[in-house]
């Protein structure tokens, strides 16, 4: 099947941005390819192992093949999507960095210095960063709604524009101070309970800043309470111009048929939005590891998630989810590459009587 460009699925022209556009768009998003699926499964009962023997790497083959509408499903090109924004609601003080440290970290990813660069060379992973207008941060939510409508569906349509022809595997991340504090506003918007469960040190503040920051969450949210049970409009209220850009790129690139890799508690919290408009909407992607963020373990809970890894990570960049590429490579050699019983002469497992 030949991919689609984001052009090619849907293009939100300046005259249908709305969210009412995105439901949309939404609605006619295809599902995965059950012959390829079915095939992938039938193969896999004639690999030299014992069946079930390589676990989740086995149902990753799966739903690589199911969401690439192909089999067998490969990795040969996959793409680290970095999306950067600003933050008003950082003004507050509940970073433990100021925002030009985004502006700056776009820099040294551009050169190559970042934790992101070396993860995407080990993992063959092509780069691509994404600057968000970072010269003027989204509006503080405590006292505004951080977007317009249109400013918010703009942001989601400059993001379908990361799935490009060619790429098999899409990696999500992000950078941009008081993310954190975005995340946690959002994940309580749509899923409710109380700010302490949802927001977590960030950068590395102090406890005192941490019971700061929880208060502003809390007070964000509440003022939004008029657009409660509608998530892309929370999404508008709390959540920033990276958010809606990479929820853009997840629904591009489940047009295209390219598998989405989502990254720590910020992508997690921007796909959330896609789970509460329907849950099956992020059935094409996966969640790399489990964040240090204290919110994270709590909304994978929530949406039915099961990370790859949990290594203690909380750095963003889409580091845990390059991180993550060579294992779903895997996946998919050891589907393609291993001999069948019969390939390799390998007696068969006798069957019980």
């Amino acid at each position: 099947m030949s991919q689609k460009s984001a052009s090619e699925i849907n293009p939100l022209t300046s005259e249908n941005l709305s969210f009412a556009e995105i439901r949309r768009i939404l609605k006619e998003m295809p599902g995965p390819d059950l012959a390829a699926l079915a095939a992938t499964q039938a193969r896999e009962q004639t690999l030299t192992k014992p069946a079930g023997s390589l676990g989740r790497l086995e149902e990753i083959a799966q739903w690589l093949a199911a969401w690439q509408r192909r089999h067998p499903p490969r990795i040969d090109h996959p793409r680290v999507a970095v999306f950067a924004g600003n933050h008003g609601v950082v003004a507050q003080g509940v970073s433990a960095y100021p925002p030009e440290v985004t502006q700056q970290m776009v820099a040294n990813f551009n050169r190559g210095g970042a934790a992101i660069n070396q993860l995407c060379r080990q993992a063959d992973a092509d780069l691509r960063v994404y600057e968000m207008n970072l010269a003027a941060p989204v509006h503080d939510f405590t006292e505004h709604s951080a977007m317009a409508e249109e400013e918010c569906v703009h942001a989601l349509a400059y993001g379908m524009m990361a799935v490009e022809p060619g790429i098999d595997l899409l990696a999500l991340g992000e950078m941009g101070i008081g993310n954190s504090c975005a995340a946690a506003a959002l994940c309580l918007a749509l899923f409710g309970g109380d700010a302490v469960d949802w927001t977590g040190h960030g950068t590395g503040i102090d406890a005192t800043q941490l019971k700061h920051k929880q208060k502003i969450v809390a007070a964000g949210v509440a003022r939004h309470q008029a657009h409660q049970g509608e998530p892309l409009a929370l999404l508008a209220d709390v959540g920033g111009r990276e958010f809606a850009a990479m929820i853009g790129a997840i629904i591009a690139a489940r047009y295209a048929g390219v598998p989405v890799i989502l990254d720590g508690f910020a992508g997690t919290a921007a796909a959330a939005v896609l789970y509460a408009l329907s849950p099956g909407y992020l059935d094409h992607c996966l969640v790399a590891h489990c964040s240090a963020e204290r919110g994270h373990r709590k909304l994978l809970d929530i949406i039915g998630k099961i990370p790859l890894f949990n290594f203690n990570m909380r750095l963003g960049e889409g580091s845990g989810a390059a991180l993550a590429i060579p294992i779903l490579r895997a996946a998919s050699l050891c589907h393609s590459g291993m001999a069948s019983f019969a390939e390799a002469q390998v007696t068969e497992k006798k069957s019980v009587r």
